[in-house]
């Protein structure tokens, strides 16, 4: 099926005038033809009114379309433009008169078909200048229109409705029901012309212009109505005078009062430009509304501030306040809406596509104001405008009217700006708040750090038979490795070493945990074993599923030179003999505490004793050394630590924990940040 071409208003109503027109002179002189001749020409003076009726109507949709269509025009524009179809409908009336003038009393000035074209001529050219005058002073009534506003221009359009088929009904012009009803449309007229709101947003330099524009209105709408009064005396060489129209005629008195009051105010304007021109420019650039917005005030009243303040720069009759929370749209804050509207409103702009696409942008900082039309009984347009803060859309801020099309564009600059303030206060405010709860972080995190300090050992426990050092470092402020000693009498000393899995805080409390059940189990002078299999069974009571804690433990007897030792998945121990002069790594297996949570956990510990001599060395660390990494991301690993030891194995244990410190920090080289929390003990026997 073929595709039907789209119709296109303005060029349809053209040429449609055009017709009407054509055919309402070939009426006309079809009309004066007759009456020359005395023939009746057999078409009546209603058909006349038809034709003038239709072509009114024609040129009112096409600049109704016209100016609708160019709504980016400011008002000089507008202005102009109907200054310039006076000028030129003036300027045909005067080149016509200076036509005539030239024939003087030849033969030709007297020939009425002549007169009459010209006549049509006129009367298109002072209909065209009329209605689309009237029209631009429409756009100029209804800018910052509210609800009364549009309710009295609507009313003086269906009142010029009317008077377009007065002529039915009263031919004869200027008797008692035709000056009453044009008194009517003076008055509508009158009351309209007192909306002059958009005077005050000209500059100076403008209103000088704007003055110019509408002195020449007011010059060619009177003489071209002085020219209307001449031919509604010529009945006799114009079988039917079209400009004895009323609808014509207060059309004339609406330009004429409208462009004489715009005259004379914007006249008086003059002396306080420079005035309005500075208020303007802080309000749009909101110098001064940004002051309203106080630095020591929260989110909750900055929020409340740019509410009213919007809602009173743009005259709306509603708005509410709806910010983002969990991935919902909550409304924290509105006005002058009730239950059931705030309902119907936002199930509206919930299914409305313009917000849905506004909506989905990629990028919120770019987001610009959106004006929608609601179908909705009281409010008719919509408003939303995005509250984007730290480059993410936090809410939106969305106004009502009770209006059509009831945003300007300078209202929703002033909102915007006042907006872009209001949302560099909320981010200053979050800013600060997360500042302080930063500093209150680092603060708890220091106290952290000194508790768990106080958590290690500052001395360990030992006696002549042998010297002992140890080290601990955190990956963060705090860690989760853990070492102690205790002596249970004289010649026998309990060392452990242990890792939480994972880092940083809660690490740091299992670790804490640990500590209390190694000093409540020591006690109990259990063996390795037994120690690990209930150290398992409290842990499992109190560690999170996803945690567990590796640890080996041994028990020194320096009087019989024993060794009594159990692991619990942690790395193996490094032992040095001096008698061999090699270091190996003790060979016991065991289960990390915390993994198997049940009696079953007994089959994984394993006891191992072996005895020591003078100058053997044992080397306890956690895995954070032998994974520490470096550029190349290959780990520091057993070897390294073990050739560490037997190279320096005839130091003290303190020089042997520097040096391997030393060595892991220049393998990892850059920084010398450790991914992770490492600790070690080393023991030397004597």
């Amino acid at each position: 099926m073929p595709k039907l071409p789209s119709l296109h208003i303005g060029k349809l109503s053209f040429l449609m005038a055009i017709l009407v027109w054509l055919a309402l002179l070939f009426v006309d002189l079809v009309r004066l033809f007759g009456k020359i001749n005395n023939i009746d020409a057999g078409i009546s003076e209603e058909f006349t009114w038809i034709l003038e009726i239709l072509f009114f109507l024609m040129v009112y949709w096409f600049y109704q379309f016209r100016i609708s269509k160019d709504s980016k025009n400011n008002f000089l524009e507008l202005i102009w433009r109907a200054a310039s179809t006076g000028i030129f409908a003036t300027g045909v009336y005067i080149l016509v008169q200076v036509f005539y003038y030239l024939l003087g009393d030849s033969k030709l000035a007297e020939e009425p078909f002549l007169r009459n074209f010209f006549y049509h001529v006129h009367f298109a050219l002072i209909s065209i200048f009329i209605i689309s005058t009237a029209l631009i002073w429409k756009t100029l009534i209804l800018y910052q229109k509210n609800k009364q506003v549009v309710k009295q221009w609507q009313t003086y359009e269906l009142i010029l409705l009317g008077t377009l088929f007065f002529v039915f009904f009263q031919p004869v012009s200027f008797d008692y029901p035709f000056l009453f009803v044009l008194s009517i449309t003076v008055l509508m007229a009158g009351v309209l012309s007192v909306n002059l709101k958009w005077i005050p947003y000209l500059t100076f330099k403008e209103k000088w212009k704007s003055l110019l524009f509408l002195f020449l209105i007011l010059f060619c709408s009177g003489l071209l109505f002085f020219q209307t009064n001449r031919f509604l005396s010529s009945t006799d060489i114009y079988p039917i005078n079209l400009l004895d129209n009323l609808f014509l005629i207060s059309l004339f008195f609406f330009t004429i009062i409208y462009a004489l009051f715009s005259f004379l105010v914007t006249l008086f304007n003059l002396p306080t430009s420079s005035v309005f021109e500075q208020k303007l420019t802080e309000a749009i650039n909101f110098q001064r509304l940004s002051q309203s917005i106080k630095p020591d005030e929260n989110e909750e009243q900055v929020l409340d501030i740019l509410l009213d303040s919007c809602m009173s720069a743009s005259y709306a009759d509603a708005a509410w306040l709806e910010v983002n929370r969990e991935e919902e749209n909550e409304i924290i804050q509105d006005r002058f809406l009730g239950k059931a509207s705030k309902k119907e409103l936002y199930a509206l702009l919930e299914k409305n596509k313009a917000r849905k696409q506004w909506l989905e942008a990629d990028v919120p900082d770019l987001l610009q104001p959106l004006s929608i039309r609601l179908d909705h009984p009281k409010y008719l347009t919509g408003l939303i405008v995005p509250l984007v803060v730290n480059k993410s859309l936090i809410g939106q801020l969305v106004l009502f009217k009770e209006v059509r099309d009831g945003f300007n564009k300078e209202m929703i600059t002033i909102i915007s700006t006042f907006v872009r303030q209001a949302s560099i206060a909320v981010e200053n405010h979050r800013l600060l708040n997360q500042a302080v709860r930063n500093e209150r972080y680092q603060e708890e995190l220091k106290i952290a750090q000194r508790v768990q300090k106080a958590l290690l050992p500052s001395k360990l426990d030992h006696n002549d038979a042998f010297e002992i050092c140890a080290y601990s470092n955190a990956a963060d402020e705090v860690g989760g490795d853990y070492y102690d000693t205790f002596q249970l009498d004289k010649n026998r000393f309990v060392i452990i070493i242990g890792d939480v899995s994972g880092k940083g805080t809660s690490a740091a409390f299992h670790m804490s945990q640990m500590k209390g059940i190694f000093h409540s189990l020591i006690q109990l002078n259990l063996s390795p074993a037994t120690f690990m299999i209930r150290a398992n069974a409290a842990l499992s009571k109190c560690l999170e599923r996803n945690h567990f804690i590796t640890a080996s433990i041994f028990i020194l007897d320096t009087e019989q030179n024993t060794v009594c030792h159990a692991r619990a998945g942690h790395v193996p121990t490094l032992m040095y003999q001096n008698s061999t002069q090699k270091a190996d790594y003790l060979g016991i297996d065991g289960l990390g505490l915390g993994i198997l949570r049940n009696i079953q956990y007994e089959k994984h510990v394993e006891e191992k004793t072996f005895s020591y001599q003078s100058g053997d060395l044992l080397v306890l660390f956690t895995d954070g050394i032998v994974e520490a990494k470096n550029e190349l991301q290959q780990q520091f690993g057993f070897e390294q630590i073990k050739t560490l030891v037997e190279k320096n194995k005839s130091k003290s244990p303190r020089e042997i924990q520097s040096i391997l410190v030393d060595s892991l920090h220049e393998f990892v080289g850059g920084d010398g940040m450790i991914d992770d929390d490492y600790s070690t003990v080393i023991v030397k026997f004597t």
